[in-house]
């Protein structure tokens, strides 16, 4: 379970903010990248919180509600589609999490960023740390909301065929199938490969200097 160890370190001298953040939806074939930061208090977190991919849908939404009323601080940032297109991932997710951090009502002093890789960048001052959602509460509480939210937003988005809300716009059996016969909609990212193994609408990728982007999957492979 995720422990405040992480922020005890960061928070020596008094006063001191750390924001937890985290990104879903950076491998998804369609919708936006959103990024989360929460800050808290240190106090006792909600019962079970923990890395939102081993928690059920119900308990995700269930944990996102307390942690609503407990944190001190939650701010979001999304880049859509259309800027991971033009940017690039790790642009759209730089001004995702930018954004996300400008919500925060106050500024942070620190920054955890779950992963290997920070994104962020100057003058933020970040502390990566892989597998964060698991070992941060901040970032595990990060990691819930930023998908519950994402994953009620592409629940929105109709297209039934396309099994967005259960899918998320990842990649699934329904999702693969819907591409080939329909082709992508206004909601896909049209420079992912995934367009390379559909001849049929190949013509409609979009070209950008490959080394912009990355997490783009194949369809088959």
């Amino acid at each position: 379970m995720p422990t405040y160890d992480i922020e005890r370190l960061l928070t020596a001298r008094p006063g001191t903010l750390v924001a937890g953040v985290d990104e879903v939806g950076r491998g998804a074939w369609a919708g936006p990248v959103l990024v989360c930061a929460v800050v808290t208090d240190l106090s006792e977190p909600p019962a079970g919180l923990t890395d939102s991919k081993q928690l059920s849908a119900a308990r995700r939404e269930s944990l996102a509600a307390e942690i609503a009323t407990w944190a001190t601080g939650i701010g979001y940032g999304e880049a859509s589609h259309e800027e991971i297109d033009t940017l690039g991932m790790t642009e759209a997710l730089r001004r995702a999490a930018r954004r996300a951090l400008g919500a925060l009502p106050a500024r942070p002093d620190f920054v955890i960023l779950d992963g290997s890789h920070d994104y962020i960048g100057p003058p933020w001052p970040v502390r990566l740390e892989v597998r964060g959602d698991a070992a941060s509460i901040s970032v595990a509480a990060a990691s819930v909301l930023a998908k519950v939210r994402r994953d009620a937003f592409m629940a929105t988005l109709g297209r039934a065929e396309f099994g967005f809300a259960e899918n998320a716009g990842y990649p699934s059996p329904v999702h693969q199938a819907a591409l080939a016969e329909f082709g992508p909609t206004e909601h896909h990212r049209l420079s992912w490969s995934y367009l390379d193994d559909l001849p049929q609408w190949r013509h409609l990728k979009r070209h950008r200097d490959p080394l912009a982007g990355e997490g783009q999957l194949s369809l088959f492979g």
